[in-house]
């Protein structure tokens, strides 16, 4: 498994008439955890694409339990635990960092396409031995 923390700061422009984060802004959120994620065990999103491929989401989910609120800083917590399969599960937990206090969870699922032919590949070497080494697979 392979896992990462990050924190971001909740910007005013992230909240909803109600003072909360509008809800749309999660998958925004999931999205800083994924890239840092990837980033942390040195593979860059950057590095996906420029080796002929992208990930694209096929499916998503979020399940709210408290809401944020402007200027919160929140952790976003990232899983990733297989490795060898066609799709890429990633598993997020998102907490108000000052209180511990979980707000969200959800998921993302991606595929990987070949960048030209837009089709959908299994997974590339280059990104399978990049990140085997931190699997008990």
């Amino acid at each position: 498994m392979i896992s990462n923390k990050t924190t971001l700061r909740v910007r005013y422009a992230d909240t909803d008439k109600m003072q909360f984060v509008y809800n749309g802004k999660y998958f925004e959120y999931f999205e800083v955890g994924r890239t840092e994620l990837l980033r942390s065990y040195g593979l860059p999103y950057i590095e996906v694409e420029t080796n002929g491929f992208q990930l694209p989401l096929i499916e998503a989910g979020v399940k709210f339990k408290q809401p944020a609120y402007y200027d919160d800083i929140l952790e976003v917590e990232t899983k990733v635990s297989k490795l060898k399969t066609p799709k890429v599960h990633i598993e997020y937990i998102i907490r108000r960092q000052s209180t511990g206090e979980e707000l969200a969870e959800g998921f993302t699922d991606h595929v990987f396409i070949d960048i030209a032919s837009k089709k959908a590949v299994r997974p590339p070497e280059f990104y399978l031995r990049k990140l085997a080494q931190f699997f008990d697979e």
